[in-house]
């Protein structure tokens, strides 16, 4: 079974966006951003299927050298988190960025302090969550296998589209990955497109995901590339 993101339909109100995904698939991921930024679950309860979140990314940074900032963020990620836990979701995170590059150092010692902090919060509210490799943003932590250790024990988001952004999908899809978001590229922008479209070689993907056990989640720029890429992705065995 595949997932789908509310990214998808994200110019549509969220609970359009429900309506139309539960038609396709009864695992969705909420892209917490926008119009589907949530405040509360209530609305979830109307909705008979599986959900995870992508926790807020605009404005946050859990690697912020600017400590009320990191604070925050984590202060956002546990609001996700806490509503997630009451439909027993799950969260993705990303894992913070630096401003100058003599910052680097200090920014990977302020996001193991914000994941130390979100493990706790995360064993306390029975929420799992895991952190997402980013594609080629300048100054972004976490954007090739060799960063992998930056994540200490939190498990490990496989984006497949920014993995071969940045040129080392085999090498990441040799990692132990508990949560897969897929989409396709052509190897230079973050294009967020369906699958086929680009020059990803899916059969690989699906066999490290399929041997995972772990549901994917397709992250694509509309409902139409999310419908084709379910048609690839099944025509793949």
């Amino acid at each position: 079974m595949y997932g789908i993101s509310s990214f998808c339909l994200s110019t549509e109100p969220l609970a359009a966006a429900l309506d139309t995904l539960t038609g396709l698939t009864d695992r969705i991921e909420i892209m917490d951003e926008g119009l589907h930024h949530l405040d509360s679950p209530e609305i979830l309860h109307s909705f008979n299927c599986r959900f995870s979140f992508h926790a807020p990314s605009r404005g946050t940074n859990l690697a912020s050298l600017l400590e009320p900032i990191r604070k925050a963020s984590v202060e956002v990620m546990a609001q996700c988190m806490a509503i997630a836990g009451d439909v027993a979701g799950s969260v993705v995170l990303h894992p913070g960025y630096f401003a100058w590059p003599v910052e680097r150092t200090k920014a990977e010692q302020q996001l193991a302090r914000s994941l130390a902090e979100l493990t706790l919060i995360s064993h306390d509210l029975e929420v799992p969550f895991f952190v997402e490799n980013m594609g080629n943003w300048e100054y972004f932590l976490f954007r090739t296998p060799e960063e992998f250790p930056l994540i200490g024990s939190a498990p490990f988001a496989l984006d497949v589209g920014h993995a071969h952004q940045m040129h080392c999908l085999d090498a990441f899809l040799l990692l132990p990955a508990s949560h897969y978001h897929l989409h396709d590229n052509a190897g230079d922008a973050d294009a967020h497109l369906a699958v086929g479209e680009g020059t990803i070689d899916f059969s690989r993907v699906m066999q490290v995901v399929r041997a995972s056990g772990f549901d994917p989640i397709i992250e694509v720029t509309s409902l139409e590339a999310a419908v084709l890429s379910i048609e690839r992705l099944d025509a793949i065995r």
